[in-house]
């Protein structure tokens, strides 16, 4: 099977199981998705989630999350992990919003990969979520699952976000990519099924037989 033909078959397997893509990180506002999405790396969707309530109740916009302390910062966001990171990013990004943007998140890759803790991938889900820009971004999940399904060779996730793009039509992306970690999550993680069990991984490699050990992101 060719690779666009294996990516055919992926998408219309995904678009049965998830016909619809909820934003798995609860957010009011372009400023709480960004807080949001920045904590998420390293960090479940879901203790994201139960973490951003308390970190919202004190400050949901940028104007007044500048002037929180980052040590009571850090004290909230402490179970997302990498807190001490994270909590100085969360401070110095909100001052710049106030100073620079009016307190608005901007509406650019290179202006959100300028902010402090904001890397390509975290920008990528904020234009895509937020302001509903075509983008693919690339996490974990789907790293390892589109070398399993041998959509890339899995050098780093730039070379495989630049694979799936060319694979996929730009107007599936921001879709996509959701299906993407949906699947990994449900059926196919990094600590089972290893390119042999799941419904995709034997679709695309029916005679496959060996496991699939995948290059960290």
């Amino acid at each position: 099977m060719k690779k666009q033909d294996r990516a055919s078959l992926i998408q219309t397997i995904l678009n049965k199981i998830y016909p619809k893509t909820p934003i798995p990180l609860n957010h009011r506002s372009k400023y709480e998705l960004l807080i949001a999405v920045l904590l998420s790396a390293q960090c479940t969707d879901k203790r994201v989630n139960e973490v951003t309530p308390f970190l919202f109740k004190l400050a949901n916009n940028a104007f007044t999350m500048k002037d929180i302390p980052v040590e009571t910062i850090y004290k909230i966001i402490r179970p997302c992990g990498l807190a001490p990171k994270k909590s100085r990013a969360i401070q110095q990004l909100s001052l710049i919003l106030t100073e620079k943007y009016n307190g608005k998140v901007p509406e650019s890759f290179d202006d959100l990969e300028k902010l402090p803790g904001v890397g390509h991938k975290t920008a990528s889900v904020v234009m895509s979520q937020g302001f509903g820009y075509p983008a693919f971004p690339v996490d974990t999940h789907i790293h390892r699952l589109a070398q399993r399904w041998g959509l890339t060779n899995g050098k780093n996730v730039r070379q495989t976000e630049k694979d799936l793009k060319k694979l996929f039509s730009q107007k599936s992306w921001n879709k996509l990519h959701l299906q993407i970690i949906f699947y990994g999550r449900e059926f196919c993680s990094a600590r089972s099924c290893y390119g042999l069990e799941c419904q995709i991984c034997k679709a695309c490699y029916p005679s496959r037989k060996k496991a699939i050990y995948t290059k960290k992101a």
